[in-house]
């Protein structure tokens, strides 16, 4: 069988992103959308979901490229002087390995962000990260502790089968071929923790090549070649542009939106199961 999550990262970050994800899951394929529960827009956020009792709302936990739940004075390593996260990735991912300090205020800084998305009393579908941030082991370990602490029903595993990957979309072979075979061993190794750790994964994703690119034609690629088992497609909508902390010049949000209503994929989709974490 085919089963397909198709989840909206970023939800909680501004407006526009909001409204696709309410349009794409009320008109469209969108099935789940992931909470940045520190966002600009998070509070309309939630009350959209409230209003949506079949979207499957989980936490996009963020420790880059995003504003902080806990004030900037309480975990100073991880943010700059306009209180923000950090965009240097791979900085910051080199530093996590050797600083203890650095260690616990993101342990501290993901707790107040598990906090925050209870307090919202919605059902916990699943948990992912900002920039698949989880995929470094030690931020991993921290996410994973939390998500059973707290309930979490899922957790996303971000790899994408390259050979899949490129028979749906056949271009940029070198670059899906890279991506698969860089996240292999270490996707292996967190979807057997999150097992043991009696969580539910998915076991492929599709967007991770090709982010902030998910237009119509992707989607219905990748619709068309999905393997049977859980499959996730994650994407990025907003049905417009916002002046106040923006995707990368990019990505193309609305044509990722126009994507969850387009009739192409809707068709497409219709020869799939459309579902959700929490109803696997």
């Amino acid at each position: 069988m085919k089963r397909l999550i198709v989840t909206a990262d970023d939800f909680g970050r501004c407006l526009p992103i909001n409204e696709a994800v309410e349009d794409g899951h009320r008109r469209g394929v969108l099935t789940a959308a992931s909470l940045m529960v520190a966002g600009d827009a998070a509070l309309d956020a939630v009350q959209r979901a409230r209003a949506l009792p079949d979207l499957a709302v989980g936490l996009h936990a963020t420790l880059v490229d995003g504003r902080p739940a806990l004030p900037p004075s309480e975990i100073p390593d991880l943010v700059g002087p306009d209180g923000r996260f950090t965009k240097q990735l791979v900085r910051l991912g080199a530093r996590i390995y050797f600083e203890k300090k650095l260690q616990a205020q993101i342990a501290a800084e993901l707790r107040a962000q598990f906090e925050l998305y209870r307090a919202t009393g919605l059902f916990f579908d699943h948990v992912d990260s900002h920039h698949h941030y989880h995929l470094h082991p030690t931020v991993f370990a921290i996410l994973l502790d939390l998500a059973v602490t707290f309930g979490a029903k899922a957790i996303r595993i971000p790899y994408e089968p390259p050979f899949t990957s490129l028979r749906a979309r056949r271009d940029r072979p070198a670059h899906r071929l890279a991506t698969g075979l860089l996240h292999w061993r270490a996707t292996r190794a967190m979807r057997r923790a999150a097992q043991r750790a009696g969580l539910k994964t998915n076991d492929r994703l599709f967007g991770f090549a090709d982010s902030g690119a998910m237009d119509a034609y992707h989607f219905a690629d990748f619709i068309t070649h999905l393997p049977d088992g859980i499959s996730e497609i994650y994407c990025h909508p907003a049905t417009r542009g916002w002046p106040d902390d923006p995707m990368p010049p990019t990505y193309r949000c609305v044509d990722e939106y126009r994507a969850l209503i387009d009739p192409q994929v809707m068709r497409k989709a219709q020869a799939v199961t459309l579902t959700s974490f929490g109803s696997l």
